[in-house]
């Protein structure tokens, strides 16, 4: 079992790679192809939009399927598949089919190792499981900030991303070769997504789920590398430089949220707290968005750190479902999680279209506070949740 969640892990750090790795390669792919900052912002969103999708199909297929076929066919033949169109792109409809492909090829690998911490492991530990794997998988931040940077300059960012399916390729044969489904649930077979949406102490948690990451998501995952040129003038190795930090951010924020439910003993009032720090960050880069040098990195990591609450609002959500819809509850929240993030970057690569001015810190002023407006509604919400440990 052991060694077949460590190829999920890898695989999920092969996703936290493609959800962030548009924001190193605007550069190149603007002067290339002529991609504008819209054109990839339309093309991340729809990676999270299409991944979101996904997790209905996905819910219903690791409950019963399990997540060997599921998570290895879904990633061999979308992301691998989808990181070798983007490698042949000629133009941005090149570079949108690409991350819908790989979307889907993504959408499953998180999830197949939770439905298995769910159905295997015992409930107390899920929390400090599910933000041990993210905090992982957030390697693959890392890999898509200063690494990716270093090697489209060695090898093109074609000849990358040619390596990048190669890898993806290889990693969902291992899964097919090692992973382990749990065992089936005997004699529960009836139940749907719909009994899960009728719960309604489930319903704060799921709109807490919908704003949490989004912030951290869209800024790491696109907005930082535009940000940085536009203000800055930052060439790719600064905001390689950038990135990285705030992926590090990401990786320890994930590995500080995950046991300290059962050290605090509370779910809502941690995710509380976390957020709330995160709202103060996006309005200190609302105040000051041409402030640079540390301040702004500073503001961008503390964004990143205590927006890694998602394990944690998975985990306050996962003590209410029953054991014969785990997969199908998992993958509601995530749709929620990363639904959201898939709208608000189709949302904010209009406002930033929409607001360009002579100053051109004003259009990345608007869209931190579009994210702390939709965090700040989002925390109101969940104050009314239910808080729920095991």
């Amino acid at each position: 079992m052991k060694i077949g969640i460590a190829s999920l892990v890898a695989a999920y750090v092969l996703s936290q790679f493609y959800r962030a790795f548009l924001a190193v390669l605007a550069p190149v792919l603007g002067a290339e192809i002529g991609t504008t900052p819209e054109d990839l912002a339309r093309a991340s969103g729809l990676w999270f939009l299409v991944f979101a999708a996904m997790q209905i199909p996905v819910g219903l297929a690791l409950d019963r399927i399990g997540p060997r076929l599921t998570t290895a066919v879904l990633l061999g033949f979308g992301g691998a598949g989808g990181a070798a169109v983007f490698a042949m792109a000629s133009g941005p409809l090149s570079i949108d089919i690409a991350m819908v492909l790989i979307g889907i090829g993504c959408s499953p690998v998180l999830m197949a190792s939770y439905f298995i911490f769910a159905r295997v492991f015992p409930p107390a530990v899920f929390g400090t499981l599910a933000g041990a794997v993210i905090g992982i998988g957030s390697l693959g931040n890392i890999a898509s900030s200063l690494p990716l940077s270093a090697a489209v300059e060695a090898f093109g960012w074609r000849g990358t991303l040619w390596g990048m399916s190669a890898v993806t390729l290889a990693v969902a044969l291992l899964i097919g070769l090692l992973v382990r489904d749990p065992e089936r649930v005997a004699a529960q077979a009836k139940g749907s997504i719909l009994d899960l949406l009728r719960m309604p102490a489930l319903w704060p948690i799921l709109i807490m789920m919908f704003v949490c990451y989004a912030p951290a998501a869209g800024l790491r995952g696109l907005w930082v590398g535009p940000y940085y040129a536009d203000v800055f003038g930052a060439d790719a190795a600064a905001i390689g430089q950038a990135t990285l930090w705030m992926g590090f951010a990401m990786v320890l924020g994930n590995f500080a949220y995950g046991p300290l439910d059962r050290i605090l003993g509370t779910r809502k009032w941690l995710v509380v707290g976390g957020n709330a720090c995160v709202l103060l960050a996006l309005l200190g880069l609302w105040s000051l968005p041409a402030a640079g040098g540390w301040t702004t990195l500073i503001l961008l990591m503390a964004v990143g750190f205590f927006g890694a609450s998602f394990p944690v609002v998975i985990a306050h959500g996962r003590a209410l479902f029953p054991p014969h819809l785990v997969g199908r509850g998992v993958t509601l929240l995530n749709l929620f999680g990363l639904g959201a993030v898939g709208l608000a970057q189709v949302a904010t690569g209009r406002i930033h279209a929409a607001t360009a001015a002579t100053d051109p810190a004003a259009p990345y002023a608007v869209l931190f506070l579009f994210y702390a407006v939709a965090l700040a509604a989002g925390l109101l919400v969940y104050l009314f949740s239910r808080d729920r440990t095991d």
